[in-house]
């Protein structure tokens, strides 16, 4: 069938649209620009704003499924921005799935829309733990509205699921990977906490075939429609093991200095004063809201997702370090520089 990918040439889209081609269907990617890494997978591709109503919705003109997982991502900016991509940007893929008669829509979510200050989730699902209050980063507010609404918009002609992946990472990684080998190089990491509270993480592989395994089972009346669930190899690490494990397989330093949560969350108030009032470029290093979530212990129950539409990570924590490891030092050779540099 003919798909609708938005954000088709990020890091999960290009996986997603992939894995749709090479399960035999015609994909349309809607991009902020052109990739050409899309252009090998044979994707047609629209470039747009989400913010922009009669462009998404003669993006999907002719399809009959969307992958919504565009997104503005970031721990930092002006509300509105995230409101304009997240918020207007889903209700505007809802109205062409309406315009179109599109009947499933799976969206990718994040389990930040659950986020509480520093209160643990252990093997939590989403019948188990409630949506988030209190927010301090708009990413996460906008996140949960438009999963509510997505969810809000299930009904007999149109069948939605929202997925909540946790800390993708995996070959060809080109956002959480780079920044924490950036920080660790120039000795600015860190771990907020003593380190050893447990986190899930979701390699890409596992992440998209979560999307694909869901759309399978996505029907109008089906379990899965109208409800959302948390995803991840479902295999927790201490955050310590994971940032480390993360770093060793690209011949990055580790990580061993601690700073105390209350330190850093200290940190992130001075660190958003100084970028409101001044203001200054780019992210802060530190947030009140990052702070908590790196110092909190999340993990999740894969039970339902399994039971529900028959998703099981196939790919471990430790296979998928040895993939990284070894794209690594294979780009390493083709470049000429020694990984030990």
């Amino acid at each position: 069938m003919k798909i609708l990918v938005t954000g088709g040439g990020g890091f999960l889209g290009q996986a997603l649209c992939r894995g749709l081609r090479g399960r035999g269907h015609e994909v349309v990617s809607f991009n902020r620009g052109h990739y050409p890494a899309l252009d090998a997978l044979g994707v047609a591709q629209v470039q747009g704003d989400l913010a922009e109503r009669d462009a998404v919705v003669a993006a999907a003109q002719g399809c009959e499924a969307i992958f919504h997982n565009a997104a503005k991502a970031g721990a930092w900016g002006p509300y509105v921005d995230y409101h304009r991509a997240n918020v207007l940007g889903t209700r505007h893929v809802l109205d062409a799935c309406r315009t179109h008669g599109i009947g499933r829509l799976v969206y990718t979510s994040s389990p930040s829309v659950t986020h509480r200050a520093t209160h643990p989730v252990e093997g939590g699902t989403a019948d188990t733990v409630p949506y988030g209050e209190g927010f301090k980063a708009p990413y996460a507010t906008t996140k949960m509205i438009a999963e509510q609404e997505v969810l809000a918009a299930n009904d007999a002609s149109l069948a939605t699921v929202a997925l909540r992946p946790r800390l993708i990472w995996g070959v060809g990684d080109n956002q959480l990977l780079p920044r924490l080998v950036e920080r660790a190089k120039a000795g600015r990491l860190r771990l907020v906490g003593d380190g050893n509270h447990l986190v899930d993480t979701t390699y890409i592989d596992n992440a998209a075939q979560a999307h694909f395994d869901a759309f399978e089972h996505l029907a109008p009346g089906a379990v899965c429609a109208g409800r959302a669930y948390f995803i991840s190899n479902g295999e927790p690490r201490t955050m310590r093991e994971t940032i480390n494990g993360l770093l060793a397989a690209v011949d990055a330093p580790p990580v061993d200095k601690t700073l105390p949560f209350g330190l850093a969350y200290a940190v992130g108030v001075v660190c958003e004063g100084l970028w409101r009032a001044l203001p200054l470029a780019g992210e802060p290093p530190m947030t009140r809201f990052l702070a908590e979530q790196l110092a909190t212990t999340h993990w999740y129950d894969m039970a339902p997702a399994t039971r529900d539409f028959g998703y099981r990570p196939a790919i471990g924590f430790d296979e998928g370090l040895a993939r990284v490891r070894a794209q690594h030092r294979a780009a390493m050779g083709d470049s000429g520089i020694s990984s030990g540099a």
